[in-house]
């Protein structure tokens, strides 16, 4: 057993031992041990985005503390399941870090796990090399994903489709992407079947836009499997919670295609568990790694990424 095995069983044995109270007293009196500072910044965030569950100091409500500690207790063994499922020691180092976080507020693990040496998603000892393929980037933002891909691939790609449901990002995408050849852009939200939804705006940032059934805003959604007729070679989500749904109305080019994932498994609590085991149902070809691209102080952009055990993109034709 290395030391990574060793800082992560230990951890698991602990977080055994106890039930849901007493783990959220754990989390909460650790929390309050750090500087005051701190302490502001994780609620400034928190209620930022609204993803993980009630946060008011001010009246002693913690309920994203409570929710933590009945995921730990609750499905304690499927993040055993996962650990063992990873297929690096890096990406074991950064579901060790996840939950050292959540459980202990350790800051210096996760500053440990961050990846600062390849571009967001595109981890080149995963997938050093990918040419001719087909790239759907499913939140499309400004068009900074796209431009990660073609500079750590080159231009050698087939087609890369850009969903973005925020139409006012459009200009930007375009501008960003000006000069790429074969450039879809999808002004649709991606679900698990077409229906018009609408888009919640965040005050903060259209990044944190959502959708739902009601609103202001209306926005058309379409599945990956009835929008796009060709095979997929790699396929990227970061849409603010609506991966899981994204994913079923993409199951038949995951089943079929065998694509590539980058799959962002941080906006619920239950994402890093749920979106595995979602995967694995729909095809089993996969091997999984986690990559983490965040800040030290709250565990988020955290990378399910998928890689087929038998297939690579194909080569290009000379």
């Amino acid at each position: 057993m290395n030391y990574i095995d060793k800082q992560f069983y230990s951890l698991i044995n602990e977080i055994s031992n106890r039930d849901t109270y007493t783990l959220y007293a754990h989390m909460l009196k650790r929390f309050k041990s750090v500087a005051p500072v701190t302490q502001q910044s994780v609620e400034n965030f928190l209620n930022k985005y609204k993803f993980w569950g009630d946060f008011d100091s001010a009246n002693e409500n913690y309920r994203v503390f409570y929710l933590r500690a009945q995921l730990l207790h609750d499905r304690l063994g499927e993040f055993v399941s996962l650990y063992h499922k990873l297929a690096d020691y890096r990406s074991k180092f950064v579901l060790f870090a996840v939950l050292n976080n959540i459980y202990n507020q350790d800051y210096e693990s996760l500053k440990k796990a961050t990846e600062y040496q390849f571009r967001h998603y595109f981890d080149l000892n995963l997938l050093p090399h990918c040419e001719n393929g087909v790239f759907v980037d499913v939140g499309a933002y400004t068009g900074d994903t796209a431009l990660d891909f073609v500079a750590s691939y080159g231009e050698n790609y087939r087609k890369i489709y850009c969903y973005e449901m925020t139409e006012s990002m459009r200009p930007y995408i375009e501008d960003n992407l000006a000069g790429l050849r074969n450039i879809a852009y999808k002004n649709y939200a991606v679900s698990d079947k077409k229906e018009q939804l609408y888009c919640t705006e965040n005050v903060f940032s259209p990044s944190a836009n959502t959708t739902g059934k009601t609103g202001e805003v209306p926005v058309q959604a379409v599945t990956l499997d009835e929008d796009i007729p060709e095979r997929i070679d790699l396929i990227k989500m970061d849409i603010e919670g609506g991966e899981k749904k994204a994913l079923l109305g993409a199951q038949n080019h995951i089943k079929n295609d065998t694509p590539i994932l980058f799959i962002s498994v941080y906006h619920g609590n239950t994402d890093i568990l749920d979106i595995p085991a979602m995967i694995k149902k729909m095809n089993k070809n996969y091997n999984y790694h986690l990559r983490y691209y965040g800040g030290c102080v709250y565990p988020t952009e955290i990378v399910l990424i998928c890689i087929p055990k038998r297939r690579k993109c194909k080569k290009a034709k000379n």
